[in-house]
């Protein structure tokens, strides 16, 4: 980049981070440009799940949540960030233009930061143990400053129709064969979702049913059955939905997954009842046609003896990251 610019070994570290941001069955579907003065984000529609996402509502989301990643990381390693948000109306992919500025580092910025290496998506049975309002809280007030609606589904009769929707979700069969070739994959492989880092053939865990993937081998929490419970449900909504709102609902998650990380929970997006129909239920059923919901996030205290999970895998920086034309990579000082 320029004077007065993060070099170039900056940049890649926090493009490199803002890769570890989750994505709809971690197909990682974005690429990113770096210019003299800014970094682009561009949606990798090549990356696109048909069946499981036919309005591409996911991808853009995981978009979100990378671009989200991306201003944390640069704000931890010392760069604030100016956000251009579909920057280019002719281009429809060009989703966002980042401009670093030299700005210190808060102690939030930071802690921010280490977070994301922290953060995992985890599908197994969480405690008993409620999550403080205090905390719920937190996490509404992390999706506000993104300018989306978190609900946390507290009353009884409302998580009912919600775990409903997403049971009716779970039924939803189209997506089979798409499922299956993203997901199951090895420790080796790069994108999709890991054997071992989901439960076999799906789980319901009290009210709540999770996703089932191809193949999984990750173990349930080896704890009393007593202790363990599915976590608390939060709804991210939008006033609309267009596609910044979907950028900006992905923005959001990844505040949230980052803030409840900072706390010690663990967490687990749901997309699949996102869905026309089941979407549409939990609009009106749980948000009073209020707004529009976009994704759906389990989150709780996770077993005391719960196991580490494995690390989910990451493509090479070169596979998604170039230079705009006319621009060579910078050599960095040594």
């Amino acid at each position: 980049m320029s004077a007065g610019k993060p070099d170039n070994a900056t940049v890649r570290n926090a493009i490199a981070l803002a890769a570890r941001a989750p994505s709809v069955h971690n197909t990682q579907p974005w690429r990113w440009l770096i210019g003299t003065e800014s970094v682009h984000l561009m949606a990798d529609w090549n990356r696109h799940l048909h069946a499981t996402d036919p309005d591409g509502r996911d991808l853009v989301i995981s978009c979100g949540a990378a671009l989200h990643h991306l201003r944390v990381a640069f704000a931890g390693l010392g760069w604030a960030t100016r956000v251009h948000r579909f920057p280019n109306p002719a281009d429809p992919d060009h989703l966002a233009g980042v401009e670093p500025y030299a700005a210190p580092p808060a102690d939030q910025d930071i802690s921010l930061t280490t977070a994301i290496a922290r953060r995992q998506t985890d599908r197994r049975q969480f405690s008993a143990r409620p999550v403080l309002a205090e905390h719920l809280d937190l996490l509404v007030e992390r999706a506000g400053h993104e300018g989306v609606l978190a609900v946390p589904v507290t009353d009884p009769v409302r998580r009912h129709r919600l775990t409903t929707a997403i049971a009716l979700a779970a039924e939803h069969v189209d997506d089979t064969a798409e499922t299956a070739l993203w997901s199951g994959r090895g420790r080796g492989d790069l994108d999709g979702v890991q054997a071992v880092s989901v439960v076999p053939f799906g789980a319901v865990y009290g009210d709540t049913t999770v996703r089932a993937f191809n193949a999984g081998t990750l173990l349930p929490s080896t704890v009393d059955p007593e202790d363990v419970g599915p976590g608390e449900l939060i709804v991210l909504a939008t006033p609309g939905d267009d596609t910044l709102a979907r950028l900006r609902a992905g923005e959001a998650a990844s505040a949230v997954l980052l803030a409840a990380t900072e706390l010690g929970l663990a967490t687990c997006p749901l997309s699949q009842p996102l869905e026309p129909g089941t979407a549409a239920m939990i609009r009106d059923s749980v948000l009073d046609r209020t707004a529009v919901p976009q994704l759906v996030l389990r989150v709780g205290w996770p077993p005391a003896t719960a196991g580490p999970l494995p690390r989910s895998r990451r493509r090479h920086l070169e596979e998604f990251t170039a230079y705009l034309p006319g621009i060579a990579p910078a050599r960095d000082n040594q």
